[in-house]
């Protein structure tokens, strides 16, 4: 039996994605979307061309309206909370703007959620930015990235919380808000804690989505600035691979309610941002990639990549798309989309 899904931010990379998905199985759509991101248009569109006009529903809205929000979530099944603001670079310009789209606005959902009386599912895109830089763990430098010296499996969910940066915070409360809901009301929440995820319909830009961005840059000819030593390592994750995290919680959710789990590539999907990343690009395009350099941007950590080991026992879930994999895709993507960028 098909299910009534509200997707906040569905027009956006990982939600477009996502509504695809649903609406190929059968499932029904809601989209709350301000379309405010670039690409956003675009998305719709696509999903237009897939399931026709009347495929899903649309309303356009803020998260920051929580009467608006609340009457498009009075008959969600389940509610998929993906909108907000993206980049901690942002934050730091306008952390109003930053805290009533990611704070607000998720406080916003979950009083939604409440108030619809149906008990809906409500999965929350958290981020690894709520540890912050961890800088109490130590480091060990490799000739082509940084590594944890100690923490094998890469960062546990309980490693302790530091909202660092207005993004960090912002996320952040939304994050505890969502565990204390399910505690506090009852209500069937989970917290996903991602990494960087990537993939086809992410249009990057230098200070978010730089999986994309880099690759979007080397097939367009743009040009690319490396901050730092370009070892910094991250896990990275397709977003087929957190998209089934999604439906993994989702049919658990009577497991999993209250849960925080840490959703990325694991300490077998990392790569450094350009010494390793540059490589696989060059292999791709068939030549070199000329880059500038910058200094160290502030908050920038050497290493994160997310143990997601929890995810492994309790929804029966890991990556399956190899990092080189994964990055073929997109760039195959991006090239035979080259008119969208």
């Amino acid at each position: 039996m098909s299910k009534n899904y509200l997707i906040t931010g569905g027009a956006g990379f990982i939600g477009s994605n996502y509504v695809h998905r649903l609406l190929g199985r059968g499932e029904k759509v809601t989209i709350y979307d301000n379309l405010s991101r670039t690409g956003g248009s675009k998305n719709l569109t696509w999903l237009e061309e897939s399931f026709g006009k009347d495929g899903c529903r649309l309303i356009v809205g803020d998260v920051a309206d929580a009467a608006l929000l609340t009457e498009a979530a009075r008959d969600a099944d389940v509610i998929v909370h993906l909108a907000g603001q993206v980049a901690v670079t942002t934050s730091v310009i306008n952390p109003r703007e930053d805290f009533e789209a990611n704070a607000l606005g998720t406080f916003n959902a979950l009083e939604a959620a409440r108030a619809s009386g149906r008990d809906p599912v409500f999965v929350y895109a958290s981020t690894n930015k709520v540890y912050g830089g961890m800088e109490d763990v130590a480091l060990a430098e490799e000739p082509t990235r940084w590594r944890y010296a100690d923490l094998e499996h890469g960062c546990p969910e309980t490693q302790p919380l530091d909202f660092h940066s207005p993004y960090g915070c912002s996320k952040g409360t939304g994050d505890q808000y969502v565990r204390d809901y399910a505690r506090i009301y009852g209500m069937r929440t989970v917290v996903m804690r991602q990494s960087c995820i990537y993939g086809p319909r992410q249009f990057g830009i230098e200070d978010q989505g730089w999986v994309a961005w880099f690759v979007i840059a080397s097939v367009m000819g743009r040009p690319i600035t490396i901050y730092g030593d370009g070892k910094q390592v991250r896990d990275v994750l397709h977003v087929h691979d957190l998209l089934n995290a999604y439906d993994a919680a989702i049919e658990k959710i009577d497991l999993c309610s209250g849960q925080v789990f840490n959703i990325g590539g694991g300490p077998d999907n990392v790569m450094s941002v350009w010494a390793e990343f540059g490589p696989i690009l060059e292999k791709l395009l068939g030549r070199k990639i000329a880059v500038s350099r910058g200094d160290w941007r502030p908050g920038d950590q050497k290493v994160f990549y997310a143990d997601v080991r929890k995810a492994g026992r309790e929804l029966g879930w890991k990556p399956k798309i190899g990092v080189e994999q994964g990055v073929e895709r997109l760039f195959e993507w991006v090239k035979e989309n080259s008119d969208l960028f």
